[in-house]
């Protein structure tokens, strides 16, 4: 199969598009010819590299993804090959007690696709049978690829452990990223008033057109808590979501109210940070981590999707080969929304 292969870390250029042997399903896996995929940053930082990250080079990188089943193990009974699937790429080991709990974003050997384990960024991927939904007809590869992460991401973060409830007010700090677009949508389906602290015009307006009710520019208003707690009749907000984390966490707690929820999922900013402690024990604050999310979440969520409750937004298409040109893209901030891959055969 061909795949885009890392040999070693570094930038766009240590990318190659070669051959690499197409992987085998085990008894409980199933093997998916891979239509689309799409990038998040965690790909970038892979590619980059971390001190302790060990990978079994070449590596493969790429989480999301959606397909057509192409070989299923001895022991798979309900996917079929034909089968047309969107991929969840929070992979649990499906005996330990968290797995056996719900909880297998929690598994105590759990796997990240395209992070530590090889992902989607190739025309086969073999995963679990249990991390794959099958498609409606009318639903296509690229926005179920686009929204398969961020829209489980955001769903957990939000709902699951945020427990975000109707008329409440929740502020989201970035307006154009894929977790942020899918938060917009999911906390107006949700009943709750949104404000959105975002860097340019043109990205707010894209949060505005997702349902935004509240747009704060940051690059005119550099105390955007202020702001918050201004257009707030001076209360705060109920709830913050902040994947940014270095340079923006102490203005969230800043932003909410007494009592309210500060959601982190990732640090795109930065992941060390100061933190006065006033704010949290002064204004009861609680600060809740969450990352990926559940299989029943996956199956919850994607539902809407393929409802057309939650509609992914796609920045750009490239072509397979075209890899490192988007995730140059990427990692200059300028999507608006999710950069999908096509496949090619």
């Amino acid at each position: 199969m061909k795949a885009m292969l890392l040999h070693e870390h570094g930038g766009p250029e240590v990318l190659q598009y070669e051959e690499f042997p197409t992987p085998v399903p085990g008894p409980n896996e199933v093997l998916v010819k891979l239509h689309a995929a799409a990038l998040n940053r965690v790909d970038l930082w892979v590619r980059d590299g971390w001190p302790g990250l060990k990978l079994d080079m070449p590596h493969i990188s790429g989480s999301d993804g959606a397909g057509v089943i192409e070989a299923v193990g001895s022991r798979v009974e309900d996917i079929q090959g034909g089968d047309r699937v969107v991929i969840n790429a929070n992979i649990g080991c499906g005996k330990c007690d968290f797995c056996l709990a719900g909880e297998d974003n929690r598994c105590r050997d759990w796997h990240l696709l395209g992070e530590t384990i090889r992902g989607t960024l190739a025309e086969y991927v073999v995963v679990p049978a249990r991390n794959v939904l099958r498609l409606p007809d009318d639903m296509h590869f690229a926005p179920a690829a686009a929204a398969s992460l961020v829209y489980l991401t955001a769903w957990h973060s939000l709902i699951t452990r945020g427990d975000l409830r109707p008329g409440e007010r929740l502020l989201v700090v970035g307006a154009s990223g894929g977790v942020n677009t899918a938060c917009i949508q999911i906390a107006k389906l949700t009943g709750a008033e949104v404000f959105v602290v975002g860097s340019s015009e043109e990205k707010l307006e894209l949060a505005e057109a997702l349902g935004a009710d509240t747009l704060i520019n940051r690059s005119e208003e550099e105390n955007w808590s202020k702001a918050v707690y201004l257009a707030t009749g001076r209360k705060g907000v109920d709830v913050v979501v902040d994947n940014v984390g270095a340079g923006s966490m102490m203005m969230s707690m800043r932003s909410a109210r007494k009592g309210g929820r500060i959601l982190t999922v990732g640090n795109t900013g930065g992941a060390k940070f100061e933190i006065d402690n006033r704010f949290i024990f002064g204004k009861h604050l609680s600060i809740i981590g969450s990352s990926m999310g559940t299989l029943r979440d996956f199956d919850t969520v994607m539902g809407l999707v393929f409802a057309g409750k939650l509609k992914p937004v796609i920045d750009r298409t490239y072509s397979f080969k075209e890899t490192p040109d988007a995730e140059r893209r990427l990692e200059a901030g300028d999507q608006m929304g999710k950069i999908v891959i096509e496949i090619e055969s």
